[in-house]
This record gives structure tokens, C-alpha cells and sequence, in this order.
């Protein structure tokens, strides 16, 4: 009887070390508290050799470092990413203004994948995605915490291929299917004529390298087509995600004159003291000091935010939309060994002002909702932009540590309760040209 007793307890001691193995495995590395660099490197190297040598299925060194160098990035804030050659190759032709692709812009929010921004006049656009939409599935392949750059890879393809995205869209019961042929992107970054007599337009649709340039001589037509001269111009930021830092600097170049007061165009300031330059308007011809709306929304990030916190700040145009979207972080691309980049966030801008707008946006002069979504133009309804998603919602955005009062600025509100055209806040902003021309002659007589 003793003899079984003891052969049960054995059994019963044998099965419990079997469901404590992990943890009997895991308490032979004690892990310190305070653990050194060096220890924390060993510890990675430790790990990784376990999942090569105990994981269920085979994986490369390769995959798992790749993994490794995604996690640590992504985990610092939502726009780092390490480019492996091919999207490193297809971010430079994009800013280059070519690209191959469906057309948008696209960010990641609680796991979830959104569509900041189509870019016009391309297959994602015309075929009618819209911004704040939650892309659901890529053909086959579910979403949900699928990392960016493979999720772009997917949208990505040769020219006549199709594409199939499954988008959540709000006030939409269920997911709306778009089969989209793929299409060589050749961006147009500026748009422009004259509305009316003596008043121009100019929407810049994405900041590239030929923007610059692309805006100057987008002035120099304006001015052909003008025999009186320049009244008015607005110059139109909605849905426009961004780019090149220089290319909205050389834009408002063309405004801000260079003096103690007014010279400054952004400030970006790194981790450190010392880690500081400012961009300053260069010395030379500038546009005469006709009067200027500049149209924003949810939909205006980074570089756009660049351009219109100068123009604000140094008084020389009048902001009107929504309040804009609120990516005050500046991203280094750094080449790396075999055609790999890093793109690393380096510095936050602020405005001449000092206002740093990450996570906060610009705020308009005037705010006017649109009340009725332009035709093929991609925007959204008042309602959806005004809900829409900003970069305080990105996982692991960074926080704004700047003073907000110098932010408590007066703010004109329009109430939008008519559709008097297609776009009311571009008719709004016409209209606020015609005031302050008016406004403006009335002084020069006094």
C-alpha cells in the first residue's frame, strides 16, 4: 500500500513539472532590475536565439531582426519606419511626383488602417475613397494591426492590375467594396487660375520637389491673366498631407520678407540644446501685399501646417477651413547599408511665433464648415470632417508641451447654413478677399 502511495505522489509531481515547464524555463535566466546596455543587448541576443531554436516553425535571423527593428521603431511614435529597398525607392519617386500605385494617403489608427487623404485626379480618387475611411481588407488580406509599409505594398502594383478595398465608412451599414485599377501616379502638386477678375487660386494638392518652382510659376500666370494686377488669391491646403519641409518653405519665401520682425518661416528644434535651425525667407523680389486666404482642414498636415502657421503668424494671410490636422514632427530619411533608410523623427517644428502644433493643429481665423462636399474633389461632409481623426489619435503620437495661451486667440465663427455652391468655403473665401480689398482702398484714401 506504501509502495503505491509513493508511485501516485511520483505521477502527480511528474505532471505538475510538465505544466510548470515554461515557467521552470524561464526562471533559469533571471532577468536584474537595473540591467545594464550591455545586458539588455545579451538579453536580445538570448531571446532571439531561443525563438530560432524552440519556435514552432522555422524562421530566418533575417525575418526576426527585420521584426526586431520594426518593433522598436513603431513603438516610439507612428511615423518612424525602417525602409527596406523597395518603399525606400517608392517614397523617393513619389516625391519625386511619379509613383506607382492607387493614390493615397494613409496613416494608422488604433490598429486600424485610414485613408488620411486620396490625392486627386488619381484611381483612389476618382473611384471615390474619401478620407476617415477604415480600410477593412486589401484584396484578401484583413488589416487589423497589419504594419503600414505592408499594407502599402499591397495597395501597391503594376499599372493595370486591380485592387480590391473593403472600407468602413461612417454612417454606412456595412463594408463598401472598390475594385480599382492600378495606374502610373504622376502627381500634380499645383492647380491654379482665376476665379473671378482680378482674384487667383492656387491649391497645392502635396509638397514635392518641383513645388517651388511649380508655385512660381504658377504666380508668374496669375499675373499674365491679371492686366490690373492681383486682387486677391487663396491658396487652398485642404486634404493636403504634407511632404518636403524645403518645398513649403520655398512657397512661403514668396510672402515673408526677411527682417528682424518678420523673416522667420519655421523653427525646428531636436532632442538637444543647440539642435535648432530656423528657415528664414530669403533676400529679394517678394508679391505685392494683395490680400490672402489660405483654405485648411482636417485633412491639412505637416508641410501644409508649415505653410499656413507662417503665413499666419507673420500676418500675411487670413486662415479660414477647419482646424487642421496636427503633425508638428519632422521625419529624417537616413540611407542605410544595401538600400535600406531609416525614417527617423528628429525634430518637432514650430511657427514663428514659437507655437509648436503637434497633436493641437493650426487654428483657423474663421472657421467654415464645408456644408456641401465639393464634386470630385475627395473632401468630406462638415460632419465627418469635424469628427474626423487628427494626430492626437495616432498611437503613440506626441504630446504638445508648448504654452497654450499663447493659442487663445479671438476666433470669428461662421455659421454654414445654406449650400450656396458646390464649395462654400471657397465662396466664403472669395468673399473675405472682396471685404478686405474693400476694406483695404478705403484706407488708401484716407
Amino acid at each position: 500500500m506504501k509502495l503505491n502511495i509513493k508511485f501516485i505522489l511520483l505521477i502527480v509531481c511528474l505532471i505538475a513539472v510538465t505544466f510548470l515547464g515554461v515557467t521552470i524555463y524561464t526562471k533559469r535566466e533571471p532577468v536584474k532590475a537595473a540591467a545594464s546596455e550591455q545586458n539588455q543587448l545579451q538579453l536580445f541576443k538570448k531571446v532571439l536565439n531561443i525563438v530560432q531554436q524552440s519556435y514552432v516553425d522555422k524562421v530566418d535571423e533575417k525575418t526576426l531582426i527585420l521584426g526586431a527593428i520594426n518593433g522598436m521603431l513603431t513603438s516610439l511614435d507612428p511615423h518612424n519606419a525602417f525602409l527596406t529597398p523597395e518603399p525606400y525607392n517608392e517614397m523617393k519617386t513619389e516625391l519625386s511626383g511619379s509613383f506607382g500605385g492607387i493614390g493615397t494617403e494613409i496613416g494608422i489608427r488604433n490598429d486600424r488602417l485610414i485613408v488620411i487623404s486620396p490625392i486627386e485626379d488619381t484611381p483612389a480618387f476618382k473611384a471615390g475613397i474619401k478620407p476617415n475611411d477604415f480600410i477593412w481588407k486589401i484584396d484578401d488580406t484583413l488589416t487589423n494591426g497589419l504594419p503600414i509599409n505592408k499594407a502599402v505594398n499591397l495597395m501597391r502594383g503594376p499599372k493595370g492590375t486591380k485592387v480590391t478595398l473593403h472600407i468602413i465608412r461612417e454612417g454606412y451599414k456595412n463594408p463598401l467594396v472598390f475594385i480599382i485599377v492600378r495606374d502610373i501616379i504622376k502627381t500634380k502638386s499645383v492647380r491654379s487660375g482665376v476665379i473671378e477678375p482680378g482674384y487667383g487660386y492656387i491649391r497645392i494638392s502635396q509638397f514635392q520637389e518641383t513645388t517651388g518652382e511649380d508655385f512660381n510659376n504658377a504666380l508668374r500666370k496669375l499675373h499674365s491673366e491679371t492686366p490690373d494686377g492681383i486682387k486677391g488669391l487663396v491658396i487652398d491646403l485642404r486634404f493636403n498631407p504634407g511632404g518636403l519641409v524645403d518645398s513649403a518653405v520655398a512657397v512661403a519665401n514668396n510672402f515673408i520678407g526677411k527682417n528682424k520682425e518678420n523673416g522667420t518661416i519655421v523653427t525646428l528644434r531636436g532632442r538637444l540644446p543647440g539642435q535648432e535651425f530656423n528657415y528664414y525667407a530669403r533676400v529679394g523680389g517678394k508679391e505685392p501685399d494683395y490680400p490672402i486666404v489660405v483654405l485648411i482642414n482636417g485633412g491639412s498636415a505637416s508641410a501644409s501646417e508649415i505653410l499656413a502657421g507662417a503665413l499666419q503668424d507673420n500676418n500675411k494671410a487670413v486662415i479660414m477651413g477647419t482646424q487642421s490636422f496636427g503633425k508638428g514632427s519632422v521625419q529624417s530619411i537616413i540611407p542605410l547599408r544595401y538600400g535600406y533608410a531609416l525614417k527617423l523623427t528628429t525634430a518637432l517644428y514650430y511657427t514663428p511665433r514659437g507655437r509648436s502644433i503637434q497633436a493641437e493643429g493650426i487654428t483657423p481665423d474663421i472657421i467654415v464648415s464645408q456644408s456641401e462636399a465639393p464634386k470630385n474633389t475627395g473632401s468630406n461632409d462638415s460632419k465627418n470632417d469635424e469628427l474626423g481623426f487628427r494626430e492626437k489619435d495616432l498611437t503613440n503620437h506626441f504630446k504638445n508641451d508648448t504654452d497654450k495661451s499663447q493659442d487663445n486667440k479671438p476666433v470669428v465663427q461662421i455659421k454654414n447654413d445654406r449650400p450656396v455652391m458646390d464649395d462654400y468655403q471657397l465662396f466664403r473665401a472669395i468673399e473675405m478677399l472682396k471685404e478686405l480689398t474693400l476694406i483695404s482702398a478705403d484706407n488708401s484714401k484716407k
